[in-house]
């Protein structure tokens, strides 16, 4: 009967400490799901799908580096996975790379829309997976915030610029571009600043250069082709100017002067030598590209986001004086 109670002993024994042993494994699974969840709501950002218009323009390749290194910064203990894609402008192909996205799973969209009204309905698709969408650059409709260059304001700068240069009289022309809203803006701009002046006359600004420098060459050829005489061309982009500045080398075309929008270096340095391209309107990508990071992450955290349309003032960088 003795040996009997210590085996019956011995089983309710080993029954508590399976207990035990059951009951500390479940704390610790629990625990450590709380953990991971915790380290998830802390760090909500693990991937971001950018889809920019060109990749060829330095403007946007300093975006995307500047996004992907803030970041990086703002995210400790991971590393943010960045996945790029350039749309060439193409409304069609801006949509399938959003959709990648979503079907990737990215945390945070930033985009410069190809169509600011009709990207909306993937915008949308987006957020409903829970994605937050900035727009930077170029507005889009239904994003959750839209971080853009004060482009009226680069426009006005630029070709104020001009017209101060050609005495405020003279034969003027736009080279325009994707009809996105960021140049629309710009163009406008420019017009504001050169109606003021009667004596100027503005004789073209439907050419589109398609923001390249290819286009840039084949707009400026046409308007040399079409006017013997030009005083002053406002290109909607640097690599446009650069284009145009080309075009007018090989045609031995020296009688105006060029400015155009965006501060790249190559521009910049371009600029302080001795030709056609007296100025540029400089944007701030960097500042840009970082602003839209911590708001997109302000927002995945379920912070509040106050001012969600950040205009930012772009500045004139002239050929030197004594040029």
């Amino acid at each position: 009967m003795a040996q009997r109670f210590i085996m019956q002993l011995n089983g309710w024994c080993s029954s508590a400490v399976r207990k035990v042993w059951l009951a500390g494994l479940l704390a610790l699974c629990v625990a450590s799901h709380s953990a991971l969840a915790s380290n998830e709501l802390d760090q909500p950002l693990r991937s971001i799908g950018i889809s920019v218009a060109d990749l060829g323009n330095p403007y946007f390749v300093e975006l995307v580096d500047s996004v992907t290194r803030r970041a990086n910064e703002l995210v400790e203990g991971q590393s943010v996975d960045v996945i790029v894609r350039s749309d060439a402008y193409d409304l069609k192909r801006q949509v399938r790379q959003l959709n990648e996205f979503i079907d990737r799973k990215v945390d945070l969209i930033i985009l410069t829309a190809a169509d600011e009204y009709k990207i909306a309905p993937v915008v949308a698709r987006a957020q409903l997976a829970g994605i937050k969408v900035i727009a930077v650059d170029v507005n889009a409709h239904g994003a959750d915030a839209t971080i853009t260059t004060d482009n009226v304001q680069a426009g006005v700068i630029a070709c104020e610029r001009l017209a101060q240069e050609i005495g405020y009289q003279g034969q003027f022309v736009i080279i325009n571009g994707v009809l996105v809203s960021s140049v629309l803006e710009r163009v406008a701009g420019c017009k504001s600043a050169i109606n003021r002046y009667p004596h100027i006359s503005l004789l073209s600004d439907r050419l589109n250069g398609t923001g390249s420098q290819e286009g840039g060459m084949e707009a400026m050829t046409y308007l040399m082709e079409e006017y013997d005489h030009l005083d002053a061309v406002f290109a909607i982009n640097d690599p446009t100017a650069s284009g145009a500045l080309m075009a007018a080398q090989h045609a031995n075309r020296n009688e105006f002067v060029l400015a155009s929008v965006d501060g790249s270096q190559f521009a910049i340095d371009t600029i302080q030598q001795p030709n056609l391209w007296i100025a540029t309107a400089v944007q701030r990508p960097k500042l840009m590209a970082e602003r839209a990071v911590e708001i997109g992450l302000a927002l995945l955290k379920g912070e509040e986001v106050r001012q969600r349309f950040i205009l930012i003032p772009a500045q004139l960088v002239q050929k030197s004086a004594h040029e």
